[in-house]
């Protein structure tokens, strides 16, 4: 039972900054804890491309049918 609890603590010790680096679309052996980018920065990124891809498929789903 001592060796579960040790392997699980570990386990999370070195799951937790691989899964921030996941989250953050970083490569999984970089700093975790660095800052690249400001958030209202990345915001303006996301949001601006998520406004071209719904123009685009609206765009697409609105076309006339083809004969």
């Amino acid at each position: 039972m001592i060796g579960f609890v040790k392997g699980l603590v570990i386990g999370a010790i070195v799951a937790f900054p691989l899964g921030m680096n996941f989250g953050k679309d970083e490569p999984l052996f970089s700093n975790p804890f660095t800052v690249k980018a400001d958030i209202s920065e990345r915001i303006v990124e996301q949001s601006g491309r998520l406004l071209r891809e719904t123009k685009s498929a609206i765009h697409e789903a609105t076309k006339p049918p083809k004969r």
